[in-house]
């Protein structure tokens, strides 16, 4: 596996003639904003993007991107480096045969040892900017679990890991904001007032929202691939401050 890849500036948890995994940090988007000057340079792979194919094209090659992550959540970002990889990825993730874990801190509250959240999303753009709500009485088209690995009841805040059964746009942070629940450092959806707290006592001034496992069929050797991406420095000194071990998973 080589050291580096133009193809992007971000650690590489995994690499083969098929497919790039990338650890993306908080503050890199997937792809470019379209009409957004300035965001080609703020994404984790590198190379022109074609919105229409999903693929970004640079002197090193082409590369498809299979799934996205927003800009605030850090964790495992997949690529394909040939088309066949990337129809084979894509399917498998338009058919829900990816399991995808979070790492999320939450306003706590009522929160059950475990639970499944399902709700039916809808999505609009206003500005270009995608905003995501939950449309009451709809069959649901959005499914998550959770399980609940700590609490802290002084700063009312709760850890999940969150198993992401479908990927809309937004899903963990509506869901979660919708039941009280919202998301430490979310700006869009989240308790502001919270948030406020959060920067001044614990020093959290991202989203702390982690995509921390994905695994998958390899569309070529059909082996499964277990893909994992530490949570990052700033997130694990959150947890030391409210007595929360880092979870550890294999």
């Amino acid at each position: 596996m080589p050291a580096e890849t133009p193809r992007t500036t971000c650690p590489i948890l995994f690499e083969d003639a098929s497919l790039l995994v990338v650890d993306k940090p908080s503050g890199l988007l997937s792809h470019p904003n379209h009409g957004e000057p300035g965001t080609p340079d703020r994404c984790a792979f590198t190379g022109n993007y074609s919105e229409t194919e999903r693929r970004f094209t640079s002197p090193a090659g082409p590369l498809w991107l299979i799934h996205r992550l927003d800009e605030d959540t850090s964790g495992v970002l997949l690529a394909a480096k040939t088309e066949k990889a990337a129809v084979g990825c894509r399917a498998a993730f338009e058919e829900d045969r990816v399991r995808k874990h979070y790492l999320a801190l939450v306003r706590s509250g009522g929160l059950r040892k475990e639970g499944a959240w399902l709700d039916h999303l809808t999505t609009a753009n206003s500005k270009g900017k995608a905003r995501t709500q939950v449309r009451v009485g709809a069959r649901p088209n959005a499914e998550l679990h959770y399980k609940l690995l700590g609490d802290n009841p002084e700063h009312k805040l709760a850890l999940l890991d969150i198993d992401l059964y479908t990927g809309r746009t937004h899903q963990i942070r509506v869901q979660a904001a919708s039941r009280r629940h919202a998301v430490a450092g979310d700006d869009v959806y989240g308790d502001f007032s919270l948030n406020r707290d959060l920067r001044r006592t614990l020093g959290l001034r991202r989203l702390f929202l982690h995509s921390r496992s994905l695994e998958i069929i390899h569309p070529l050797t059909r082996k499964k691939l277990s893909l994992q991406a530490p949570l990052p420095n700033e997130l694990t000194e959150v947890l030391a401050k409210l007595g929360l071990k880092t979870p550890t998973f294999h």
